[in-house]
């Protein structure tokens, strides 16, 4: 068993399309194929699924993905810490949510100062994502809400971020310096991709439901804040949104919350067993920041 079979099988695996894998492998679709019955041959097993449109993966290959994972991820820190010794620049994976949202970015700017030499790579990933990639070693650290961290996953409250609601400039919310939470039971509302934020739907309607009434919701989902603004300008629906990102969104008011106000929970989030002086880094960093501008800092009715 080679490694690049066990990478070409995790390609496989998470496009569930031979083409797409093997472009993201830069090597073509026959020797991709390949390279995976070649590995099913050598395990004895089945891995994968196939048909002309249909590729998925089998028990035994699901059960198989976890481990290949853990492998390549172990193998890639295996050469950071061997880089480390020789003098070369160490390197920490973070995972973000969406470039929109300014906490992580501002708390990477005062680590990066901190420590010069340290090289950050951001991922895109959901808080879900975010779980599974921090357990199985290809993140370091992680952000999010911390509500539904799985026991390999250890997390630090460092934000309460005011929650708002999203409308067009002409909308009659746009005149007000508030909004109650039960004014938008007439309003549709937006929310995101559930694959991709589930705990971020969970806490809007939770919101809704303590203000009694159960949220009229928007056909449409979608996968970035950017896009959810796109909506919200061409006047299909409101979305809630933290204080965090409002910044980036232009065509858009966005006013807070009230009766109740809320907050959403952002918490730094790393493997619990992780020892690393870089992670402590980042999870001291936004210690220091969040006492640093008041983060924690919310009115006595943000409940939520």
């Amino acid at each position: 068993m080679e490694l690049r079979q066990l990478r070409y099988f995790v390609s496989l695996s998470e496009e569930l399309h031979f083409g797409r894998a093997a472009a993201r492998e830069h090597i073509v679709q026959s020797a991709l194929s390949q390279q995976i019955q070649r590995l099913e041959r050598e395990l004895g097993v089945t891995l994968m699924e196939r048909s002309t449109h249909h590729v998925a993966l089998t028990a035994a290959g699901a059960r198989f993905l976890i481990e290949a994972r853990k492998i390549l991820a172990q193998v890639e820190r295996a050469t950071v810490v061997a880089r480390s010794a020789t003098g070369a620049s160490p390197t920490l994976r973070v995972g973000i949510i969406d470039s929109s949202y300014d906490s992580m970015p501002q708390i990477l700017h005062e680590v990066q100062a901190r420590h010069p030499r340290l090289t950050i790579h951001q991922v895109e990933a959901s808080v879900p994502e975010q779980y599974q990639q921090l357990t199985d070693g290809r993140l370091d650290v992680g952000i999010g809400r911390a509500a539904a961290a799985p026991p390999q996953v250890t997390s630090f409250l460092f934000r309460r971020d005011p929650l708002g609601v999203l409308v067009p400039s002409g909308h009659r919310f746009a005149a007000m310096a508030a909004v109650p939470v039960a004014d938008l039971a007439r309003e549709p509302l937006l929310l995101a991709e559930e694959a991709q934020a589930p705990e971020f739907n969970q806490f809007t309607i939770e919101m809704c439901r303590t203000a009694g009434f159960t949220p009229t919701v928007h056909p449409g989902t979608v996968e970035s804040i950017r896009a959810a603004a796109d909506l919200v300008v061409q006047g299909h629906c409101l979305y809630c949104v933290p204080s965090s990102c409002i910044a980036a969104l232009p065509g858009t008011t966005w006013r807070p919350l009230t009766e109740p106000a809320s907050a959403y929970p952002w918490s730094i989030l790393w493997r619990a067993e992780e020892r690393s002086d870089h992670v402590r880094a980042i999870v001291d960093c936004a210690r220091a920041m969040s006492e640093r501008l008041g983060w924690l800092t919310v009115s006595d009715d943000a409940l939520i």
